[in-house]
């Protein structure tokens, strides 16, 4: 086990569709399938297997999915060359920072933002 190649992603079925816009026109993402079940993505070097929460089990069966509000389990990194263009060009979509942009101590600058169905997102670029 050496990379993560697929990222399963659940959001609420009302979600479902924004988020799924989201995907494609503002982090300009693939779409490489369409299933009953699931919109697969191609982003970069990975894939995001993109799920309605209501066919969550198909995937995780028995857990369960994080309630909509319930506090954030995860981070997802996009490496940039340029955070604050990348910022500027989610701000043309509507899209604005959590928090950031902002120069960390160890030695990158990042911003924070989430997707229609709740999942935080960062860009992030070396500061080298």
């Amino acid at each position: 086990m050496n990379a993560i190649a697929v990222i399963t992603l659940f959001a609420q079925d009302e979600d479902f569709a924004a988020a799924s816009s989201f995907y494609q026109e503002v982090l300009g993402a693939a779409v490489l399938d369409v299933e009953s079940n699931a919109t697969i993505f191609k982003l970069a070097n990975m894939m995001i297997n993109f799920v309605p929460a209501s066919h969550a089990g198909d995937f995780i069966g028995p857990t369960a999915t994080v309630a909509p509000g319930d506090p954030a389990r995860s981070v997802l990194p996009l490496g940039v060359d340029d955070v604050d263009a990348a910022c500027a060009e989610l701000a043309r979509h509507g899209v604005r920072p959590l928090h950031g942009p902002v120069n960390q101590p160890w030695g990158v600058r990042t911003a924070t933002f989430t997707d229609p169905a709740g999942h935080i997102w960062e860009v992030v670029a070396d500061m080298g």
